[in-house]
């Protein structure tokens, strides 16, 4: 049974490369507080400190992965520049906007009716009453936002991204996410009452 505690960090890459998945433990044990260190640092949208963890952690098997000695370079030095690189891809791919659809979806479905929503079928005065009844819902959801989130809700409407939104309104991206997030909870309270 090896000490695998007083090893280096290239004899356990080495030793988990011919198959000792206990060093691999070793490894993650000594390098986990480096990753909660830098992940405290970072902020994901629509995501937690754990998620970052995570993306930390996946860093650090990729080092592993990746690591050649022969480039005489630490794997210590090796790991810390995987880690944070992994950890910024993942806030920047959370950022991008093609990630929002997924990331506020909220489901309505439980809240309306069945029926086919398509205006085939429909008489102009069935369509009239609906745009009639869709502008006295809004109205209605105004009252329950502040002024500030009617702000954001209205420039998250029209397409803004959040950093956009953030810089318009001179806030922070984290300020602007939470108050999606109070939005969405108010709605889905407003639409279940």
């Amino acid at each position: 049974m090896y000490k695998y505690n007083e090893m280096t960090d290239e004899e356990l890459v080495e030793r988990i490369r011919m198959g000792e998945s206990a060093c691999m433990d070793t490894l993650i044990e000594r390098y986990k507080r480096q990753v909660r260190n830098q992940a405290r640092t970072l902020y994901l949208m629509g995501g937690d400190n754990d998620d970052l963890i995570q993306e930390g952690m996946l860093g650090l098997f990729k080092a592993v992965r990746d690591y050649r000695p022969e480039k005489e370079v630490s794997f210590e030095t090796f790991a810390r520049l995987c880690i944070s690189r992994q950890l910024y891809s993942a806030v920047q791919a959370a950022g991008r906007q093609k990630h929002v659809p997924l990331n506020t979806y909220v489901e309505f479905s439980d809240q309306l009716d069945a029926q086919e929503d398509s205006p085939q079928g429909k008489s102009p005065e069935e369509l009239l009453i609906d745009r009639e009844n869709i502008e006295r819902l809004r109205e209605e959801i105004w009252k329950v936002l502040s002024p500030m989130e009617k702000k954001i809700l209205q420039s998250y409407l029209d397409g803004e991204s959040y950093t956009e939104i953030a810089s318009g309104l001179n806030r922070s991206p984290k300020s602007v996410d939470n108050a999606l997030q109070r939005i969405r909870r108010k709605l889905k309270k407003f639409l279940t009452d």
